[in-house]
């Protein structure tokens, strides 16, 4: 007996990706480029899902090109927007220096240390990830409001 034909919605899912490199105007690029291509994927510029995607991307991409810079190694930004769900991902080639979820706030007077506190407010989820052959990804992700 065949199984009944049960008919699926359409399932587009964009995706960008992008090697900077690691330094600062690297970060600062990567940003304007995730923000212009949410942009052309019907995401407006000052949206607060723009605002927060470009958030994340400025921090992570920052922390890659300081904390996870190698000489000569570029950091990798992907974005995908499915459905119901954004994902950012930042890879470098340094697998050290790995941040950890639940990162304790910095003392009041430090002089950084709170970028991450803003992707795990930012972010419906976040983690760090194996990068093969070497380094790591941090993978954030961000539910999309229904439509």
């Amino acid at each position: 007996m065949a199984q009944p034909f049960t008919p699926q919605s359409a399932v587009t899912v964009r995706v960008f990706t992008q090697r900077f490199s690691s330094t600062p105007l690297g970060a600062r690029l990567a940003r304007h480029l995730a923000a212009h291509r949410l942009h052309e994927w019907g995401v407006p510029y000052g949206s607060a899902l723009s605002d927060s995607v470009a958030s994340i991307v400025a921090e992570l991409t920052a922390n890659a090109a300081t904390h996870g810079r190698v000489p000569g190694r570029d950091f990798e930004l992907r974005l995908g927007l499915g459905p119901r769900t954004l994902l950012i991902d930042v890879s470098d080639a340094r697998g050290g220096c790995r941040p950890a979820a639940g990162v304790p706030a910095p003392p009041p007077d430090a002089d950084g240390g709170r970028g991450l506190l803003l992707v795990e407010a930012l972010a419906d989820r976040w983690e760090v990830r194996d990068r093969e052959p070497s380094g790591k990804t941090v993978h954030a992700e961000l539910d999309l409001p229904p439509h």
